[in-house]
C-alpha cells in the first residue's frame, strides 16, 4: 500500500537559532578575563630619580605675587587689594603683558584660592605664571622661611609659555 504524504505531515523545523553554544562560548571567555585581569594590572615599586638640573636663573626685576596664609595678595613687598591686582600688575609690568610673573603661595592656602589668583591674572592678560618653591630644604625646615631665595626652584604653570 502507497502512502502518500501531505505537506501538513512533515516534520516541523525550527527557525530559531540555538543561543547555548554561544552562552557557553561567552562563559569561557568571561572565565579567562577574570582570571588574566589580575595578572595584567602594573604594580611594580619603583624609587624615582629627582631631578640634578640647577633651577632657573632669577631674573633682574622679578614680580613676585604672594598669596599668603589669610588669603591676602601682595605684589613685592606691598600688600594689595584682589580687586586692584590688574591695575597694580600693569604697574609693576610697565604694561608688559608678556612678563612672567612669579607666584608664591602659603602651604596653607587651598588649591581653590590659588586657582581663583591664576584666574585673575589670566583675565587681566598675563598668561607666563611660573610658580615658586622652595627646593633642597626638608618640609619641616621650609615652613619658617618667608622669603624666597636666589636658588629657588621655578615650574611653569599650565597654559604659560617657558
Amino acid at each position: 500500500m502507497i502512502r502518500i504524504r501531505h505537506t501538513d505531515e512533515s516534520p516541523h523545523e525550527a527557525h530559531e537559532i540555538n543561543v547555548t553554544p554561544f552562552i557557553d562560548v561567552m562563559l569561557v571567555l568571561l572565565i579567562i578575563f577574570m582570571v588574566t585581569a589580575p595578572l595584567t594590572t602594573v604594580n611594580v615599586p619603583v624609587d624615582l630619580p629627582s631631578s640634578t638640573e640647577k633651577p632657573t636663573p632669577r631674573p633682574d626685576n622679578p614680580v613676585f605675587l604672594t598669596v599668603k596664609a589669610d588669603h591676602s595678595l601682595a605684589l613685592g613687598e606691598d600688600d594689595i587689594a584682589s580687586d586692584a591686582l590688574a591695575a597694580t600688575l600693569e604697574t609693576a609690568t610697565k604694561g608688559n603683558k608678556d612678563e612672567r610673573i612669579f607666584l608664591r603661595a602659603d602651604k596653607t592656602v587651598d588649591y581653590g584660592t590659588l586657582m581663583g589668583v591664576m584666574d585673575k591674572l589670566r583675565a587681566a592678560g598675563y598668561l607666563k605664571v611660573a610658580l615658586v618653591n622652595l627646593q633642597g630644604q626638608e618640609e619641616g625646615a621650609a615652613a619658617g622661611a618667608v622669603a624666597v631665595p636666589s636658588g629657588a626652584a621655578v615650574a611653569p604653570a599650565p597654559g604659560g609659555t617657558p
